[in-house]
């Protein structure tokens, strides 16, 4: 977890910037003195935790779309470190190559050996573009079904971390075939015989999170978004600039919020207060917990009878008028 220095902050986290700069004043007078100030910054920090609350509460959709993208988020190898013990990254899609964007491999959750994968987005300038920026090619998503598939063979449970601003859109990876494989990957999921369970912990664009997002389960973080496009991008293309970003947030219906009342994910997993950010620690605790608990009744559920809800769950997605 970045140290207080170099802690990055949203427009919007500003006051809580403040805040923390006024208690490490007060920590370095109290070195310097020898002044017991403990007091005030006991206040402080309940000052803070009130401000996270009220900063939380009260996100427009855009400002979820902000904290989605935050760059002290922890993103899906974090998540893994802090859930998991002997994590075993598998690599490469046994055709082209190894694609960074897209990690995975078996990991043991709670005593239970599963097969964990995700989008993973760099840390830094030099890792984003290692990562691309969690964009993953064609070889990525076949990689992600090599692993299911062997996830399937060995008889364990399937756990997706979604984040990602999309698919690469690249020309190479079009000649590759990057639709082929997104729609091959949702074909292929929705009939695997082991519990599936997909959690967007960050950015859940387009197809990009749809070729590892279908599951028995799916599931959003509290300050997630799930849609068919950015904002931005839908933006660009109906009013030609980026300027109307934030009135296409909102008309896009892409919170957590939004999805489960739409019926298109099954649960909303809160998060620390003021955000996964704040504490690596608890926010994949509380995901842990969660995976442990949903893994177990899912088991329960013989395969066939599991696949045949999937089939029927995402059936039944979407309204329309005739």
């Amino acid at each position: 977890m970045p140290q207080l220095k170099n802690r990055q902050y949203l427009e919007f986290e500003k006051p809580l910037k403040e805040l923390y700069e006024q208690i490490e004043q007060l920590a370095i007078t109290q070195d310097k003195s020898d002044t017991d100030m403990s007091s005030a910054i006991g206040l402080l920090e309940e000052k803070i935790t009130e401000t996270k609350k009220g900063i939380t509460q009260n996100l427009t959709p855009w400002q979820r779309v902000q904290m989605s993208r935050h760059p002290d988020r922890p993103y899906t190898l974090k998540y893994i470190e802090k859930m998991c013990s002997a994590f075993t990254e598998l690599h490469g899609d046994r055709n082209v190559k190894d694609d960074k964007a897209m990690v995975g491999g078996f990991a043991q959750l709670n005593g239970e050996t599963v097969m964990i994968i995700g989008q993973q987005k760099g840390t830094n300038t030099k890792t984003r573009q290692l990562r691309n920026f969690g964009m993953a090619n064609p070889e990525g998503y076949r990689k992600a079904l090599r692993l299911m598939k062997l996830a399937e063979k060995f008889n364990k449970p399937v756990i997706t971390l979604i984040d990602t601003p999309g698919a690469y859109p690249g020309l190479e990876a079009e000649e590759r075939g990057q639709g082929e494989a997104i729609a091959r990957n949702i074909f292929e999921m929705i009939s695997l015989k082991v519990p599936v369970i997909c959690v967007i912990i960050g950015e859940g664009a387009s197809g990009g999170a749809l070729g590892i997002g279908v599951g028995d389960r799916v599931v959003m973080m509290e300050n997630t978004w799930y849609s068919v496009i950015s904002p931005e991008s839908c933006s660009s293309i109906l009013w030609r600039s980026w300027d109307k970003k934030e009135t296409a947030a909102e008309q896009l219906k892409l919170t957590g919020k939004d999805m489960l009342a739409f019926g298109l994910v099954d649960e909303v997993i809160p998060e620390p207060i003021g955000g996964a950010h704040w504490d690596y620690d608890e926010a994949a605790e509380i995901l842990r917990n969660y995976l442990i608990k949903t893994l177990q009744a899912l088991k329960q559920i013989p395969a066939q009878e599991r696949v045949d809800n999937r089939i029927k769950k995402f059936g039944n997605m979407g309204f329309w008028e005739e």
